[in-house]
């Protein structure tokens, strides 16, 4: 149904107002995969690969900031919420879940709910 005034159907009114945590997460995975580049080459010395990942972490951190401090108004945005709870809380996802306790438990169960309702994959990579 569409709005005579607007012009536009409600489904395609909010369908962007989740665009700028969809931002912020393409923007988290970008500097999550140079920070894994990084880990995987080893013929640079320590001290440069420390200096590099320190300065990516630093990019990093307003980004979580932002993902952690936007409202999510869809499942999409619910979404990028979980997937960065899960890149986050990683531990969770290490053992068979009746090895892990219960707080585990419970934030890992709702992640994964939420994703699957959503129909979003986990970030498995740490």
């Amino acid at each position: 149904m569409r709005d005579p005034v607007e012009g536009i159907s409600p489904e395609e009114a909010i369908g962007d107002v989740d665009a700028p945590l969809v931002a912020l997460e393409s923007q988290f995975l970008a500097l999550i995969a140079e920070l894994n580049r990084n880990g995987e080459n080893l013929t640079q010395s320590d001290e440069y690969l420390t200096a590099r990942d320190e300065a990516l972490l630093a990019r990093l951190d307003p980004v979580e900031r932002a993902i952690i401090g936007t409202p999510a108004y869809t499942m999409k945005g619910l979404s990028v919420k979980a997937r960065h709870l899960a890149y986050v809380l990683s531990e969770y996802w290490e053992a068979p879940i009746d090895q892990i306790g219960w707080e585990g438990r419970a934030v890992r169960l709702l992640v994964e709910a939420i994703c699957n309702v959503a129909s979003t994959p986990l970030i498995r990579e740490r």
